[in-house]
């Protein structure tokens, strides 16, 4: 759909911006991206308040930056990003996959980071540990002078403390706030033009969307479904996955039934461990995503809390660990969903075939 949007401009008066052109976005439902001659709008709709807009970009070509006019409200960015800190494994994860590793100069919560060519970057001190997410080494990110930090924003966060104060562009990796695994991987499309990968990001997706759809086919006409439950109690509170996240979108995709389908809010639902053994005790399939020293087994999850021995899928066995130290399940949940998705469907519906080889992220834990 071509645009011609009027603008005010970030450097005096006011020019038009003609001929954009918006970029197709089958899933994604809180992001758009309107390309032009000189530049390319990104904007961010806030999941949390959608009448509001969370951040937009102007992503305009390093060799041009400052010589063009924004849109008012937009943040430049000199793409494609040669500096640039990332919060999340997830996402350094993706942008290594598209060819763009070296734009990475520090990372946060480096402890979960597990590919070997991000921990021998860390360990030669190519790439800084720039310390946790909540609690970030503010000094050495500086230092490092990059061209944006990458980081995920959260509910109610306020802005980014010290981190916002410098005038680095801070770019808000949103895309676990989608409803959908689609939409969230769709988000790569994004990434991708951040790190002049944009072409090689619309390639990967076009794949990831086409097997995911073929493996979701196969289950649409399962009579069955079996009730699916998810991860543990922290701090006192369990979060289980509601109707309108990504992880419920997962489950019924699978061919299974989300206790919890009633909320209905994107994201995750806090509620009381003896609410989620009301309403799914009867779970028949329960996954555990853990990052432990040793291989989880039932024994320890009881010894954790006596309470999951309550549970159906904990009685009769059937408890599915993930070791997120080497399984991957994070990074290819968000960006190759169809992966995830087929060990889900293998464990869930072993009756369905599927076309290739299933990656096991999932694994049944031992009873000791």
């Amino acid at each position: 759909m071509a645009l011609t949007l009027a603008v005010s401009c970030g450097r005096g008066g006011n020019t038009a911006a003609s001929g954009g052109k918006d970029l197709e976005l089958r899933y994604a439902r809180n992001i758009t991206i309107t390309e032009y001659d000189s530049l390319t709008l990104v904007t961010l709709r806030d999941p949390w308040d959608t009448t509001r807009n969370l951040a937009k970009y102007a992503l305009v070509d390093k060799t041009l930056k400052g010589k063009v006019s924004i849109p008012q409200g937009a943040v430049e960015i000199g793409v494609p990003l040669s500096n640039s800190i990332v919060y999340s494994a997830v996402h350094s994860s993706l942008i290594e996959e598209l060819g763009a590793a070296a734009a990475i100069s520090g990372v946060c919560d480096a402890e979960y980071v597990y590919s070997p060519q991000m921990l021998a970057a860390l360990k030669s001190g190519k790439v800084i540990d720039c310390g946790s997410n909540f609690q970030p080494n503010v000094e050495k990110m500086i230092g490092l002078k990059p061209d944006a930090i990458l980081l995920s924003p959260y509910e109610n966060s306020g802005d980014h403390g010290k981190v916002s104060q410098f005038g680095i562009p801070i770019v808000e990796t949103a895309d676990y706030m989608e409803r959908t695994p689609l939409a969230r991987a769709e988000w790569m499309r994004f990434y991708g033009r951040l790190y002049g990968k944009g072409a090689e990001a619309d390639s990967i997706f076009n794949i990831t969307e086409r097997s995911y759809l073929e493996i979701k086919g196969k289950t649409a006409s399962s009579g069955r479904r079996p009730k699916v439950l998810f991860d543990r109690i922290y701090s006192g509170v369990w979060s289980v996955a509601t109707s309108g996240s990504v992880t419920g979108a997962f489950i019924e995709d699978a061919g299974g039934a989300n206790p919890f389908s009633a909320y209905s809010d994107a994201g995750n639902v806090r509620l009381s461990p003896e609410k989620v053994l009301v309403i799914g005790g009867d779970a028949d399939v329960w996954f555990v995503r853990y990052a432990e020293s040793e291989r989880l087994t039932l024994a320890d999850m009881a010894k954790d809390n006596v309470m999951y021995t309550r549970f159906k899928a904990y009685r009769e066995g059937n408890v599915y660990g993930s070791d997120t130290r080497t399984s991957r399940v994070f990074e290819d949940a968000s960006f190759h969903p169809q992966k995830v998705l087929a060990n889900m469907v293998s464990i869930l519906h072993p009756e369905i075939k599927l076309p290739e080889a299933v990656n096991r992220y999932y694994e049944k834990l031992p009873a000791k």
